[in-house]
């Protein structure tokens, strides 16, 4: 389903272009001239995201923030306002709007905040299931005695106030534990806010974490208000905690310590109510060793460690994983989901997974392209693991590639050249795109002419990880 975004403006020029906008990059777009209407839309509607202006008739932008905040405390607010009204956005922030945004601004600003601001609706929305999934839902499946572990460690820390760090190779799934420790908790009706720290830039973390005043480094023309204290009350989850630098541990270490932060830029202390939650796939006692990572921070940090194992561990778990992603993408691609040989399983069973579950999910949606609308067999197993393996199309010419499919084609060695053909190229041309955008979704998908929608859910299928093919890396 298309994302839904509510747009409260009176200056109705503006409203119909940033409308236009919108729906060109795949929203679904309610929207309205005053503030006591919009917020009566907010309360009665489910939205992703909710855009106002800060001046409007009836009700003002920083009114609804407050209103709406209260009924709602996970629902993502973006605030839009003219210059000269800076400390009225940053109250706004305070009061619960996740971003503001200063008039005049591009529009691919606002598309990034709020593509930013729909991620964040779907962590703290969609509900995580445990052991059985529903089409509809994200699910960490699996009824092997590893993964039974796992779910009763989550209900003995869910709703405590411990920090956890949720430790495994990539692909594991330690998101969705987060998320799933989040949902059970007493804080499950404040937000949760997801901070990748592989991805941003160590000049920028810092004030992405805690904020800054302005004037507090080149470029800082606003005060802005950090991840912490838009989590406050609710739950913060870093992943990718081991690649923070030495400093960034530091102050981190004193948040935990004294539940405080103070923005970059200034000497004042700004409490904080915040839960935090980790995730690593890095060994961390190695880089405590190399003197790379905190001793005292690794162990405020893990005052309950969850360890994911490697999928390669839990072969049992494999075909419900194989079943689940072959029903969840033939609805996607519209087709009638497909029975699967055992001869299939079993091999998949017995593959080592380096990518773990991510890359079976990869897997099991080329196969479903490849298979269509026969029955998967092992073939059609085979020949995937052998693309995935050594991708051709890196290698070769189109036209050799293209000569080689066909011959394949005419000796019967596969039986669709063309969902080869375009899953193989689909997958070079996304991942080389994100790597020479150095993992900037949104650089990256303006170069390949697609929404970022379609690119965020690209490299979500396709396994590829935009931090890890960030250039700079």
């Amino acid at each position: 389903m298309k994302p839904k975004i509510l747009l409260i403006e009176d200056d109705a020029s503006i409203a119909t272009s940033l409308q236009k906008v919108l729906r060109e990059e795949g929203y679904e777009v309610d929207t309205a001239a005053r503030g006591d209407d919009g917020l009566a839309r907010a309360r009665q509607n489910e939205y992703n995201v909710v855009v106002t202006d800060l001046r409007l008739p009836g009700l003002t932008g920083l009114e609804l923030v407050a209103q709406l905040h209260a009924a709602k405390p996970k629902q993502p607010i973006i605030l839009m306002t003219a210059h000269g009204t800076t400390e009225t956005a940053i109250e706004a922030t305070k009061l619960g709007a996740c971003e503001y945004l200063l008039k005049p601004f591009e529009a691919d600003e606002l598309l990034d905040l709020i593509a930013s601001a729909v991620a964040s609706s779907r962590l703290m929305s969609e509900p995580i299931d445990l052991g059985e999934a529903r089409l509809d839902r994200s699910a960490i499946i699996g009824n092997s005695r590893a993964m039974q572990s796992i779910y009763k460690e989550i209900g003995r820390v869910a709703a405590t106030s411990a920090t956890v760090l949720i430790r495994g190779a990539t692909g594991t799934g330690k998101e969705l534990i987060a998320r799933a420790i989040y949902q059970h908790s007493n804080r499950a009706d404040k937000p949760f806010i997801a901070v990748n720290c592989a991805a941003i830039p160590d000049a920028l973390l810092e004030s992405e974490l805690f904020g800054h005043e302005r004037g507090a480094f080149t470029g800082a023309q606003a005060r802005r208000i950090g991840r912490f204290e838009q989590a406050h009350g609710g739950t913060l989850f870093l992943d990718e905690i081991g690649d923070l630098n030495a400093n960034t541990q530091g102050k981190l270490l004193r948040v935990l310590q004294e539940r405080c932060i103070q923005r970059l830029g200034s000497e004042t202390d700004v409490p904080v109510d915040v839960r935090v939650l980790s995730a690593t796939h890095r060994d961390l006692e190695g880089a405590i060793q190399e003197k790379e990572f905190r001793e005292d921070l690794f162990y405020r940090l893990s005052v309950v460690t969850i360890v994911l194992p490697p999928l390669a561990k839990r072969a049992e778990d494999i075909p419900s994983l194989a079943k689940y992603f072959i029903q969840r993408y033939a609805r996607e691609l519209g087709l009638e989901a497909p029975s699967v040989q055992p001869e299939a399983i079993e091999f998949l069973q017995n593959q080592p997974w380096p990518g773990n579950v991510r890359e079976l999910e990869n897997v099991v949606r080329q196969t479903l392209l490849l298979a269509k609308p026969f029955a998967i067999s092992l073939e059609h197993a085979q020949q995937v693991m052998t693309r995935s393996a050594q991708p051709a199309s890196t290698e070769q010419s189109h036209a050799a590639y293209v000569a080689e499919l066909l011959a394949r084609a005419q000796r019967g060695e596969i039986h669709d050249a063309y969902a080869h053909m375009i899953s193989g190229l689909e997958r070079e041309l996304f991942s080389q795109a994100i790597r020479l955008a150095h993992g900037n979704q949104a650089k990256a998908a303006r170069w390949l002419g697609v929404t970022r929608l379609k690119m965020r859910e690209t490299l979500a299928q396709l396994g590829i990880h935009p931090a890890q093919n960030d250039g700079n890396k």
